[in-house]
């Protein structure tokens, strides 16, 4: 799926009334099983940059909403998020300049918790403080 088709998507669940949070959470969660399921292939140094690409451009997505000006986040957690993003950016690079399976081992934890911390607070009441990163609807 290409970047922009993905952000349509994205868009088009949320206009729908989709949650983001949880939209949020599972996209994290489907790229961590797919980094980890390239890891079980280190043979296949363009399906282990593949799948870094494409999270790597959910990344970029997530930051996109952090940034963007009607984002409700408080700015401790907008600024938080934005040092994770730039953290996983530069894993990015390091891991398409030299692709190695144990490299994605930090993307796919921090892809887990971010999206456990996403999906517990789909389960919260609506007023509930929740972690959450981005979006008028404070997701990511």
């Amino acid at each position: 799926m290409s970047y922009e088709t993905a952000a349509r998507t994205y868009e088009h669940r949320r206009a729908k009334g989709g949650n983001p949070r949880e939209t949020e959470g599972r996209a994290l969660l489907e790229s961590a099983r797919r980094m980890s399921e390239a890891q079980s292939k280190p043979e296949d140094k363009a399906g282990l940059s593949t799948v870094a690409r494409l999270n790597w451009r959910l990344w970029t997505i997530l930051q996109a909403e952090i940034c963007a000006p009607e984002c409700a986040l408080p700015t401790e957690i907008r600024q938080n998020m934005l040092n994770l993003s730039n953290f996983i950016d530069k894993r990015m690079v390091g891991i398409l300049a030299n692709p190695q399976p144990e490299k994605l081992d930090i993307l796919i934890t921090i892809n887990r918790q971010i999206a456990s911390g996403l999906l517990t607070a789909v389960g919260q009441p609506e007023g509930d403080p929740a972690p959450s990163t981005g979006g008028s609807s404070q997701s990511v």
